[in-house]
């Protein structure tokens, strides 16, 4: 295997996973709407097939070591860091080959093994780290005699069966009905790369072509090319040719003479054969010359063509995310909400920049390094705000050269609001000023209320489908049909009448009527606690709330 057949690999892999994002997101332990492991896991994917679409190296350790970049930079979620360490540890396998046999593979896919696990404090096994671990031991008892067809074959042989004694290895799992989300993840990417091999389609008749990076129509601008326009770029064409036996020996069929046909039509050529089928990507002002010549041989599986004056003429100026600092200073704060009023509470309570995101929508590897370089400070304090961002937040950091970042590991708003709360920017030390945040932090308490998106029993409560649920730190407490009875059942169960102070964060569907309800009920059962209600215009919890 050299780097283009590992390029090849990972955009059959990326393919199926897109196709099955939403199957994936569906197996979400909890009944809210914040099932987007398998979205996370595309991010990450595509991260490593976009750095690598134009890559014409034949070198497995250049195409391996970019698309390992390309993930961990794009990695989303906890799913997301992990499956980029699995490639990374993969990369490390390969840093030194040009090309690859089965035992080299074998070897890089271990040393994935090894990263990813390593890059989780306290490895929870029954998760994508126990499918992918028993997938790789589970093949290479068959890698004696396999090819590629084989032994990915057996590799996703292993990952299923795995898959399925998740629940025997996680509780939670097995009260909730589901295997891992993650495990299934890597099982539809081992199963469209043994798709490859195969020469099948993973996309219906339309295989790979979800994982070509292009440019849609709708985002193109036409008015670049009009009628009075000369060609100048010529046109970028790519397609998947399967070789038939009516047109040609296919036993006999040289990929390289079949290069030396195309070289006279185009540039930039990339093709190569996987069983019956040829995939290849030329520029050329006549791309009818190529596809007749492509037609001697076979029938077309796909077909792309692109108009690259477009292309050439995509020089947008994007504009930085965030301000930057301009003069450097000691310490600055990067976190994580969404929601107009949650995002002005961080800035108020000192927050130099407040990354969109949280449940259901997860930032990047990428976007954390762009806040920080946008801070330019010698130390920065992260707080991601949320448990499935936590890993991505430890990624960016370990990434991060320019200054020392610290992680505090706030996992919900309630943390963070608390961390915020004792933030002292004049103490000498970076690490007095964390100290005191996760002080503070450790007194509080995060209850959310949110609707239910499916029947479920957890923790003994019984939960009914739009139901709204109340919960803390994952413990399932209560469940009402009625949004204000769930959150004042809530405030019980999370002992407010121990507690000195409440603050109510209002989600975008608490009605003003709700909230005065909301605030008359507290003020008549709960006297004692000193109370603030904000609008936090949060989209996925109608209400959080902090006490302490």
């Amino acid at each position: 295997m050299n780097g283009q057949d590992y390029k090849l690999l990972l955009e059959a892999g990326y393919a199926l996973l897109k196709k099955n994002a939403e199957e994936i997101n569906d197996l979400n332990v909890f009944p809210i709407p914040d099932g987007d492991t398998g979205d996370n896991m595309c991010s990450t994917m595509r991260g490593g097939v976009e750095a690598i679409a134009d890559m014409n190296d034949k070198s497995l350790k250049v195409v391996s070591e970019k698309a390992a970049r390309g993930m961990l930079l794009n990695a989303r979620g906890n799913s997301g860091v992990i499956l980029s360490q699995i490639f990374a540890g993969i990369n490390y396998g390969f840093s030194e080959l040009d090309e690859a046999d089965l035992p080299e593979v074998i070897n890089a896919l271990e040393e994935g093994v090894k990263s990813s696990y390593k890059s989780v404090e306290k490895p929870t096994e029954g998760t994508i780290l126990t499918v992918f671990r028993e997938a790789v031991s589970y093949a290479k008892k068959y890698a004696s005699n396999a090819d590629g067809v084989t032994f990915t074959e057996k590799l996703y042989e292993g990952a299923e069966s795995s898959l399925e004694r998740t629940p025997d290895l996680l509780d939670v799992l097995k009260e909730a009905g589901v295997v891992d989300s993650g495990g299934k993840g890597v099982c539809y990417i081992i199963k469209g790369m043994n798709a490859f091999y195969r020469g099948e389609s993973v996309e219906d008749d339309n295989f790979g072509d979800e994982a070509i990076p292009s440019n849609p129509s709708n985002k193109l601008d036409f008015s670049l090319f009009t009628e009075d326009s000369v060609m100048k770029f010529g046109y970028c064409t790519e397609f998947l040719l399967r070789l038939t036996k009516a047109k040609t020996d296919i036993s006999a069929f040289d990929i390289d003479k079949f290069i030396d046909g195309l070289k006279p039509l185009g540039d930039s050529i990339v093709a190569f054969l996987t069983g019956t089928v040829v995939k290849v990507h030329i520029h050329s002002f006549n791309p009818d010359r190529i596809l007749n010549y492509a037609l001697r041989f076979g029938e077309f599986l796909t077909m792309k063509m692109e108009n690259m004056t477009l292309q050439h003429n995509e020089t947008l100026i994007v504009k930085p995310k965030y301000k930057k600092n301009v003069n450097r200073k000691k310490y600055g704060v990067v976190t994580v909400a969404t929601g107009k009023g949650l995002t002005q509470v961080f800035k108020d309570q000192g927050a130099d920049i407040v990354i969109n995101g949280g449940q259901g929508n997860n930032p990047s590897t990428e976007d954390f390094i762009e806040a920080y370089d946008a801070v330019n400070a010698e130390e920065i304090f992260v707080l991601p705000n949320n448990g499935n961002i936590l890993l991505v937040a430890n990624a960016s950091a370990n990434e991060y050269k320019k200054s020392i970042v610290h992680v505090v590991p706030s996992k919900s708003i309630g943390d963070g609001y608390s961390a915020m709360e004792m933030l002292d920017l004049t103490l000498p030390e970076g690490g007095d000023v964390v100290e005191s945040m996760v002080s503070n932090m450790a007194q509080s308490v995060t209850g959310l209320v949110c609707h239910a998106t499916r029947d479920a029993n957890i923790n003994s409560v019984e939960i009914k489908k739009d139901d709204f649920v109340g919960f803390s730190n994952k413990e399932m407490l209560c469940d009402d049909p009625d949004r204000l009875n769930a959150a004042y059942a809530l405030l019980d169960k999370l002992g407010i009448k121990g507690k000195y102070f409440l603050v109510a964060f209002y989600g975008n569907d608490v009605e003003a009527a709700e909230r005065e309800a909301f605030e008359a009920y507290v003020a008549k059962n709960y006297p004692d606690v000193e109370f603030y209600g904000m609008e936090g215009g949060q989209e996925v919890f109608d209400f959080v709330f902090v006490l302490e």
